[in-house]
């Protein structure tokens, strides 16, 4: 009787299940073909039809049933009513009905599933457009000024469209997330797909476009949403970031976004120059994520799908090594290390976590199928069917399955509570368990889209050029052959030719030149092609994008780089070609000097010959002004001229012709959005005019004079003699004072006196200093011009760039000067910014050090181009020490004479001064200077972070140098040891310390200190280790084998020692060993399990 009640409660039950199975799939039906039933076996050797329809099916029920049917987005989560909608996850989503809809145009009669599909990835593409152009205004503050609080939000209500966060709630700075959506947009509307359909849409896309060109200097949240791995809310540049925005960036420039039906007008635009700073950032960034993720599973999209952002094979197999071997585990890659994301120990009720709580992590972090997928979906694009299979046999045993047979992928495997400290005592010891997804509807949707692709891909249903026809993956082998716009072509041995054009401003310099054998053109010569200013340029590009409906803009007033003035461009019905920004007329006295212009050409030169990466060659335009060739300056001007002549300058080949002559072979861009109406007033641009002069009057040449004397640059009066006299003397003594040195310090005193504006016989007090000014600069009083130059508070141009070409390499910059205090700038600034920083930090001892400060920044920003090899083992550029070394230099070339002074020295000179410092050290030099010049630069050598950080592991009570505290913990809770955090600390620590040959001895000591605690595993410090102490115990010993006569000598006077070299029985290495070794058997030895002194 128990029995039929069992069996007939168990056939009930069954028909319940039935039922149910019933009901879901008429609901997860095709509006086309209603499914009988879901469980269908995946046939093995069947027709195409049916391996569609068992994917179809798949997709249907767990993708596409739970896409939005008002905004088309996908919910992060598949339960509950408050769903919310990630931009990220949903454009794969996307993509993965996309790629279906592919598989199924192989097929005639596809039964309408292919519209169906292909209708699904646009609704959720235009869905995402939809809830971004409803925040158009924070595009437009964002472009202005790249702040997390004006941009883009990443969430959305899945329904509605609607904000869900505000960006205090949440991280939705991704630049990621934009990059991608840009990407998919083009990969779907090449396939054919229509996705943009008005101009409206097509202006907001360019400015979106604008807002990814800064993804180089733009610290965003990342995918994950946290930013930096401490999750403290700080955001970072990410590699993965970055290299989605340079994916993006090259996959739509010059694209048209109505497809085969577009027009000029629906063309975008991007900026050549701010796609290879992206570049630049993205190379010098990696093989790091940032600079507190040493690597990051998040690489894999961009190194590989859909991204292949990039183009260097061996920095690309670097990378990928580096994920791999530290991040794969035997359920998936865990993000990165230190990730608390749903582990057993996260406090999910708090947002961000306590200072050193992610070392509670260390060894637990959850591993994700996902990235097993991204893998095998690599393996396929590179024609590796050994790696296919490898992760496909990691991946199998991993997936779930829904109760109709569907494979669902976990989002991650965690260790649960009860297992975390036999899991941390014994990595990979213990069983890991899947989260709650694959159960009661609870999907990872990312996870279930990218395993659609990989096994559309991995079964041959669809091929790599079906979901990439824009081709951002290209074979090694083919790079050299396939014609990209801008990338791709890897890091092969560039032979490029640039095509030089030179240009006259009169013809009676032409003439004159012509006398030289120089042949030139005159702007009237190239009519009627027309020469601008690149400033000119930026003025045509404000019209791109400009829509007043939703309150856009056009470009930003952002200068063009020396790639993009060395294209042809058709504006208007006019074709013009650009002058670089190096040509312009500046207010900045660095201009007066031509050997500066001539150091920035060949400069430009090699930078275009390094990063030009187009087919056609660029034209560069060499614009020669009267002012150019004037006294002394006329000699170097002929010999760089008579090199163009030769073929070769700077070590680049470079091709001279007609303007006319050369537009054959350049890159022509035609600036079709400048379209004018009849009832539209076109815009006016200035072209370069021709000096109207006398074709045969003579060119002045001498009314420039040579370097002024260093007597001419001294002044006669005593600055001090003068601050106590009365205005009224001042100005007295003013108007009697020829002396242009004298006149700049005594306008100094009535400007910090008077103010600006005060009267005096010839004008207000700034109009006389910039007179002076003027003045010292054509009579090359350096000296002069640097002081009146300060006192005017000038700026030179590009001067936020150039700070940005350090930061992009991986670099800080400190601005202040020797001796004071420094602002660290991490984070690229503005130009007023930067302008506050460097009146405030550099005026305090001498005013010229203001302006001096500035050309080392602007020629560090070229040399850190063009030669990144100069600053190796320098994490911080510390603009004032390095002109201490500049100065200390001087000193040394001077031998027992006065030193020359740097502030009279020409700005090119300075330029030569600082290359020749940069160089490795000279055999021939004293330890001393060595010492000097090496602490000054703050270089150390390879492998210091790495070492401090073994230091730190044995020595529990931290170390300290100059007052400065480097504890053991939370710092090595916090980091791990090649982050590049820590090695900013470790800077940090070495910041105090006033006398660069002193830094340099604390780093010998440090190094000294590695190499002990390295091959004496059993010592450890047992107290806190005063590095000064160390050194002055070193020193001491060294004084009594040096026993000098009495009085010769300061007793804490290190001169000698500082001189002596360090390797050698009586080496500076010697007496630190012996003073470290004093240090550490003071202490206890800590036992050692292998020691062979232990007897029992």
């Amino acid at each position: 009787m128990a029995a039929t009640a069992l069996a007939a409660a168990h056939m009930a039950d069954v028909s319940w299940k039935v039922l149910e199975l019933r009901a879901r799939s008429k609901r997860s039906g095709s509006i086309y073909e209603p499914l009988k039933s879901i469980n269908l076996p995946k046939p093995e050797g069947g027709s195409l039809w049916e391996k569609l329809d068992h994917y179809y099916r798949i997709v249907k029920s767990t993708l596409l049933l739970h896409q939005s049917p008002t905004t088309g987005l996908f919910p992060t989560k598949t339960y509950g009513d408050n769903q919310k909608a990630k931009v990220h996850d949903s454009l794969y989503c996307a993509a993965c009905a996309w790629a279906l809809a592919l598989a199924y145009r192989r097929i005639d009669d596809d039964k309408g599933r292919t519209h169906e599909l292909e209708h699904s990835a646009i609704k959720c593409m235009r869905g995402i457009l939809y809830c971004y152009m409803r925040q158009a205004d924070k595009v437009q503050q964002f472009k202005q000024d790249p702040k997390p609080s004006e941009c883009l939000h990443s969430v959305f209500s899945a329904h509605t469209g609607d904000e869900v966060f505000s960006h205090e709630e949440y991280s939705h700075l991704q630049i990621n997330a934009v990059s991608l959506f840009l990407l998919y947009l083009v990969e779907m509307i090449s396939s054919g797909l229509q996705v943009i359909y008005n101009t409206d849409e097509v202006s907001f896309i360019q400015n979106l476009v604008f807002c990814v060109e800064r993804a180089y200097r733009v610290p965003d949240f990342g995918v994950w949403e946290r930013g930096s791995k401490y999750n403290n809310g700080s955001p970072e540049l990410h590699s993965s970031s970055v290299g989605l925005a340079k994916a993006a960036l090259e996959a739509i420039n010059g694209f048209n976004l109505f497809g085969k039906q577009g027009c000029s007008w629906s063309v975008i635009f991007v900026d050549f120059d701010a796609h290879n700073r992206n570049r630049q950032t993205l190379c010098s960034l990696l093989p790091r994520e940032s600079r507190s993720h040493n690597t990051d599973a998040a690489l894999l999209p961009c190194l590989s799908y859909p991204a292949f952002a990039l183009d260097d094979e061996v920095l690309f197999s670097q990378t990928l090594d580096k994920i791999i071997r530290k991040l794969k585990g035997k359920y998936g890659f865990k993000r990165f290390l230190r990730d608390g994301y749903g582990t057993a120990l996260e406090d999910k009720t708090r947002r961000y976590y306590k200072p050193a709580e992610i070392k509670l992590f260390d060894g637990i972090e959850c591993e994700f199928p996902l990235f097993f997928i991204f893998m095998i979906i690599d393996g396929v694009f590179r024609g590796n069917p050994a790696q296919v299979k490898e992760y496909q046999d990691l991946l199998d045993p991993l997936l779930q399955h829904t109760c109709e047979g569907c494979p669902v992928v976990p989002k991650y495997y965690y260790v649960p509570a009860d297992f975390v400290e036999l899991e941390k005592k014994n990595p990979g010891s213990q069983k890991r368990f899947p989260s709650n997804s694959g159960c009661d509807g609870k999907f990872f949707l990312w996870g279930q889209a990218v395993y659609i692709i990989a096994k559309l891909l991995a079964d041959k249903l669809i091929s790599p050029k079906d979901i990439d026809p824009i081709g951002r993956y290209v074979a090694p082998e083919d790079q050299r052959n396939v014609s990209m716009r801008f990338s791709n072509q890897g890091p092969l041995e560039n032979d490029l030719v640039v095509h030089v054009a030179l240009i006259a401003e009169s013809q009676r310099l032409q003439v004159f030149l012509n006398t030289y054998g120089i042949q030139t053109q005159t702007p009237q010569q190239v009519e009627p092609i027309q020469i601008w200013a690149q400033k000119e340029l930026v003025k045509a590009y404000f019209h791109l994008g400009v829509n007043d409906k939703l309150g856009l803009s056009g470009r930003p007033d952002r200068p063009i780089g020396c790639l993009g003035t060395s294209k042809i461009y058709r504006i208007l019905g006019k074709t013009v070609v650009c002058y670089s920004i190096i040509f312009d007329l500046s207010d900045f006295y660095m201009s007066q000097d031509v050997m500066m212009l001539i150091d920035d050409i060949k400069n430009a030169l090699q930078f275009i010959k390094q990063y030009w990466k187009m087919h056609g060659r660029p034209l560069f335009v060499v614009l020669i002004r009267e002012d150019n060739i004037r006294g002394s300056r006329f000699n170097p001007i002929l010999d760089m001229l008579a090199a163009f002549r030769k073929g070769i300058v700077g070590g680049v080949k470079v091709h001279v012709d007609r303007v006319q002559t050369l537009i054959s072979g350049a890159v022509v861009e035609q600036l079709d959005f400048l379209r004018i109406t009849e009832t539209e007033e076109a815009p006016v641009f200035k072209r370069l005019e021709e000096l109207d002069l006398p074709k045969h009057s003579k060119v002045k040449r001498q009314s420039s004079t040579p370097n002024a004397s260093e007597l001419e640059q001294q002044p006669d009066v005593n600055i001090n003699d003068w601050k106590s006299k009365s205005t009224y003397e001042i100005l007295q003594k003013l108007n009697d004072c020829n002396c242009l040195a004298s006149q700049a310090l005594l306008s100094s005193i009535l400007l910090k006196r008077e103010g600006p504006n005060f009267i005096t016989k010839d004008g207000t007090v700034a109009e006389h200093i910039e007179r002076i000014y003027r003045r010292a600069g054509s009579k090359k009083l350096w000296s002069v011009v640097r002081f009146a130059a300060s006192l005017l508070g000038k700026l030179v141009d590009s001067l936020a760039p150039s700070i940005t070409n350090v930061l992009v390499q991986g670099k800080q910059v400190t601005l202040g000067a020797f001796g004071q205090e420094e602002e660290v700038i991490s984070n690229p600034l503005s130009p007023g910014v930067i302008k506050k920083i460097i009146y405030e930090k550099c005026h305090l001892q001498d005013e010229r050090e203001a302006v001096v400060q500035q050309e080392l920044v602007i020629h560090i920003g070229w040399i850190i181009s063009n030669s990144p090899e100069l600053f190796s083992g320098m994490l911080k550029i510390r603009i004032g020490w390095i002109i201490h070394a500049m100065k200390y230099e001087l000193k040394i070339r001077a031998g027992g004479m006065p030193a020359k002074d740097l502030y009279q020295m020409s700005p090119s000179e300075v330029k030569q001064l600082l290359l020749d410092i940069l160089q490795p050290q000279q055999q021939g030099r004293g330890w001393l200077n060595r010492r000097q010049i090496d602490g000054s630069l703050n270089r150390a050598p390879a492998g210091f972070y790495d070492r401090v950080w073994q230091i730190l592991e044995r020595t529990p009570n931290g170390l300290i140098v100059a007052g400065k505290f480097l504890p053991q913990q939370p710092t090595l809770s916090d980091m791990t040891m090649y982050e590049m955090n820590f090695s900013l600390l470790v800077e940090d620590m070495l910041q105090n310390i006033d006398q660069p040959e002193y830094r340099q001895i604390i780093v010998e000591l440090l190094m000294v200190i590695s190499v002990i605690l390295e091959r004496n595993p059993e010592l450890e410090f047992q107290d806190k280790v005063d590095l000064d102490k160390v050194v002055q115990e070193a020193f001491h010993d060294f004084q009594k084998d040096h026993s000098l006569p009495k009085g010769s000598e300061k007793q804490d006077d290190m001169t000698a020692f500082y001189n002596t070299h360090p390797i050698g029985k009586k080496g500076t290495c010697s007496y630190l060993s012996k003073a470290v070794i004093t240090l550490l058997l003071e202490g206890e030895m800590k036992p050692s399990n292998d020691d062979p002194c232990t007897v029992s």
